[in-house]
């Protein structure tokens, strides 16, 4: 040492004595990182980050298409009249909503908003089932003018309907939402006319009485991940319980019924301690639990309504993945780890819902340990996981989140972050860019800077 200079002193990093877990065999099997995600449909993920940027978010075409396939083999043979509508609520990103409508899927709106998406994209009108609590007299009137079936949520829309009706000086078939017990709980009751208290034959007599309405279908949306399979029976029953009631009144049978949607993915809830895939009932046992009410009831199909259904989430859960990179490893205070990663629930909405199952996409020798991975907001609400078993990873890593189809592209959030890229990979395998990567200029590009405040950051003093 030199006379006349201090050792530097070494900073002190407080020792951490962790349980390290090997990810061998446990009670639900492997450990979830056995085999990393290299590659979607054959595309290798690192080309994909490096050519699109990250987070990024990974459509399969093919994956989207077997499970829309696979529901409709579950319902098609029971049931011959079904029809699905696709749920734009859900995944309203045209590529997405193009694929089903290729494969014959209706829309399925609950907004003025919607309708417009769908009608752009050639979706005929009689061809669209028209729900929600706040349509507009405008946008009534066009479905009426248009033919698309509209599902009225109040009575207040009944009247709109009964102008928008007059306007045509026609009759207009239309159908009304009825909430219900089936063993749900909590009910979604906010929606429609209950049919318990009265309030649902009320508007059907109501509509009876009507100059310019007539009830030709009732509609029906359990809720949302419903686990309970047999809740769908008994809704059916119900249902067709109160139709033939209607039918001994005025004489008309229904057109159609439509049981909704809600049937759950492979995700698994917050509350829930066994994985979702070990919970959820299989499409054919929705499809049994929906359609032999239907068939006890009607003997000839002739007579039989359309059976409409309007599954988002169990069709486009499982066909995206979400990539995001690691931008941190750190200690809390706990001494737990935590990455920081470039996708939060500004991207990742769901994770408020779900227990996303996160893949890694390389080889790891390390031990896992329990680690908390959060997102790049300044939000303390921003976690896309609080408990994962983890092995030590370092910024530029890729994480895959699996099974982010449903909601997360259409409730994504503007917020800090730009939103982040698509891309579809087609049947053919090929990546295709199928919405850009949010820009500066994009997000402020509806803004509108007066004249008197342009210029005002060059004013701030030194």
């Amino acid at each position: 040492m030199k006379k006349g200079k201090r050792a530097e002193k070494k900073r002190y990093e407080r020792p951490q004595i962790v349980r390290h877990h090997s990810g061998f065999m446990n009670k639900f099997g492997r450990g979830s990182f056995q085999t990393p995600l290299r590659e979607i449909d054959g595309v290798p993920v690192k080309k994909l980050i490096a050519e699109y940027g990250s987070p990024l978010f990974v459509i399969s075409e093919s994956a989207l298409l077997k499970k829309f396939r696979e529901a409709k083999r579950a319902f098609g043979p029971r049931y011959p009249k079904t029809t699905f509508a696709w749920s734009y609520k859900t995944n309203y990103l045209r590529a997405v909503c193009s694929v089903l409508h290729r494969e014959g899927a209706w829309a399925e709106v609950v907004s003025p908003l919607e309708y417009e998406m769908a009608r752009r994209l050639g979706v005929p009108g009689d061809k669209i089932l028209f729900n929600g609590p706040a349509k507009t007299a405008e946008s009534l009137s066009q479905a009426a003018r248009d033919g698309a079936r509209v599902h009225a949520d109040h009575f207040d829309e009944l009247h709109l309907l009964e102008k928008a009706a007059a306007s045509l000086g026609r009759k207009l078939p239309v159908g009304i939402r009825v909430n219900l017990d089936a063993g749900i709980y909590p009910a979604w009751d906010r929606f429609g006319f209950n049919l318990e208290s009265g309030q649902a034959l009320e508007a059907a007599r109501r509509i009876d009485a009507s100059r310019t309405l007539t009830l030709a279908g009732l509609h029906c949306h359990l809720g949302t991940y419903i686990l309970d399979a047999s809740a769908y029976r008994r809704a059916t029953v119900k249902l067709l319980d109160f139709a033939a009631l209607l039918e001994a009144e005025s004489g008309n049978g229904l057109s159609w019924l439509d049981m909704g949607g809600g049937f759950a993915s492979r995700n698994t809830l917050h509350a829930s301690y066994l994985p979702g895939e070990n919970l959820i009932p299989s499409l054919h046992d929705y499809a049994a639990a929906v359609t032999e009410p239907l068939l006890e009831r009607y003997a000839s199909q002739d007579a039989a309504p359309i059976l409409f259904l309007e599954s988002g989430r169990a069709i486009v859960d499982e066909c995206a993945t979400l990539l995001t990179s690691v931008l941190a490893a750190k200690r809390l205070a706990s001494g737990k780890r935590a990455l920081v990663v470039d996708a939060g629930v500004n991207a990742l909405f769901t994770a408020f819902w779900y227990k996303h199952e996160l893949a890694l996409t390389e080889d790891s020798t390390s031990f896992m340990e329990d680690t908390a991975v959060y997102g790049p907001l300044c939000m303390a609400i921003d976690i896309v996981r609080e408990s994962v078993m983890l092995p030590p990873l370092t910024p530029g890593q890729i994480l895959a989140v699996r099974n982010v189809g449903a909601y997360n592209m259409s409730q994504w959030l503007q917020f800090i972050h730009a939103r982040p890229a698509v891309v579809m990979i087609s049947e053919a395998g090929k990546p295709e860019l199928v919405r850009e990567r949010e820009t500066l200029e994009s997000m402020t590009g509806p803004e509108r800077l007066p004249e008197r405040l342009k210029g005002a950051g060059e004013n701030i003093g030194g």
